[in-house]
C-alpha cells in the first residue's frame, strides 16, 4: 500500500463509527466538507459505494462494512506502532507492582530488580513474595515471574531463564549410608521431603517420578538444605537453593545421568497488545541478567 492510499481512512472510519459526517468531523477536528471530499476520493478510488446516505442517517453498505473492520485493524496497528516508537524513547516510571516466589524472589530476583529501579528514579517499585498464585488481573499486578511448568494460559509469558533441579547430600551423609547410583537405591535412603512426595528425574528419555520417604518434611527448601549441610539426609532442590554448597563442596551432586530437564523462569503478564516500557524494559534487563 502506498501512501496515497492511506487517503481517507480515517475520514471513513470516522464516519462509520459516529453515522454522520458532522459528528465524524467534529471528532477529527476537520470541516464537514473535508470529510464528505474525502470519502468521496475513496469511494471513487475503490469504484464502490461505501455508505448509505440519507437526509437522516449514514449507513454502511455491505463493502463498506467488510472495508471498515480491514482499515479499523489498520488504524489499530499504526497507533500501536507509533506508541512503541515513542516508549522506545520514554523511562520507566510510575508504579510497577510485581509478585515472585518467596526464596526465589529474596535471593535472585529482588536484587535484581533493586539495580534496575536504581537506573529509573521514576519508578517506584511494589514487589509481593509469596508462593501463592495471585491473579494479576484481579489484584492489579503487572508482572509476575513464576517456576517451572506454566498452567495458566490466559496469560502471556516470556521465558527468562532456566532453573536445574539437583540431587544432593553432604560428603559426611554419602560417608556413613554410600552414594546411591540408580533411581531404585532412593528407597534406602533418606530422603528429606518437601511439599511433594516424589522427585522428578528422567529415565531412557522419559520423565519419571519417584515416590521418597524420610524422617523430616518441610515445606522451606531452606530448612531442607540445612539438613542436607548436617548430614541427615538427601535433597532434591533447584540450584538457586544450593549452588553456593555444590561449588564450596559441602554439598555434593549425585544421580546426574537422571537429571530431569531444566524448568523455565517465566516472566507473566495480562494478555495485552501493548507492554507498558517499565514492564517490557525490566523483563529485557531480567532476561540479560537471570540468564547469566
Amino acid at each position: 500500500m502506498n501512501v496515497g492510499n492511506w487517503e481517507g481512512l480515517n475520514e471513513f472510519v470516522a464516519v462509520a463509527e459516529t453515522g454522520s459526517f458532522t459528528d465524524a468531523a467534529r471528532k477529527l477536528g476537520i470541516s464537514t466538507a473535508q470529510v464528505s471530499r474525502q470519502v468521496k476520493a475513496l469511494e471513487s478510488r475503490l469504484s464502490t459505494r461505501l455508505f448509505y446516505r440519507t437526509t437522516r442517517r449514514v449507513s454502511l453498505t455491505e463493502v463498506g462494512q467488510v472495508y471498515y473492520q480491514h482499515c479499523r485493524q489498520l488504524l489499530e496497528g499504526l497507533a500501536d506502532a507509533e506508541r512503541a516508537v515513542t516508549d522506545l524513547q520514554q523511562a520507566p516510571r510510575g508504579r510497577l507492582r510485581l509478585t515472585a516466589p518467596v526464596t526465589y524472589g529474596e535471593t535472585t530476583l529482588a536484587p535484581l530488580v533493586h539495580d534496575f529501579a536504581l537506573r529509573y528514579p521514576e519508578l517506584q517499585v511494589e514487589m509481593a513474595l509469596t508462593n501463592q498464585k495471585l491473579d494479576l488481573v484481579a489484584e492489579g499486578f503487572d508482572l509476575a515471574v513464576r517456576l517451572g511448568k506454566l498452567d495458566d494460559s490466559s496469560m502471556m509469558a516470556r521465558r527468562l531463564a532456566s532453573r536445574t533441579l539437583y540431587v544432593c547430600a553432604s560428603p559426611d551423609y554419602l560417608s556413613t549410608y554410600g552414594e546411591p547410583r540408580s533411581l531404585a537405591e532412593l528407597a534406602r535412603h533418606n530422603c528429606l521431603l518437601g511439599t511433594l512426595d516424589y522427585w522428578r528425574f528422567r529415565e531412557q528419555g522419559r520423565a519419571k517420578n519417584i515416590r521418597i520417604s524420610g524422617s523430616i518434611r518441610c515445606n522451606s527448601g531452606r530448612a531442607l538444605v540445612d539438613a542436607a549441610l548436617k548430614g541427615m539426609g538427601i535433597v532434591q532442590l533447584p540450584d538457586y537453593y544450593v549452588d553456593e554448597a555444590l561449588q564450596s563442596g559441602r554439598l555434593v551432586s549425585l544421580l546426574e545421568p537422571y537429571r530431569e530437564q531444566d524448568d523455565g523462569i517465566w516472566g507473566i503478564y495480562p494478555h495485552n497488545r501493548h507492554l507498558s516500557p517499565k514492564v517490557r524494559m525490566l523483563l529485557d534487563y531480567l532476561g540479560t541478567h537471570l540468564g547469566k
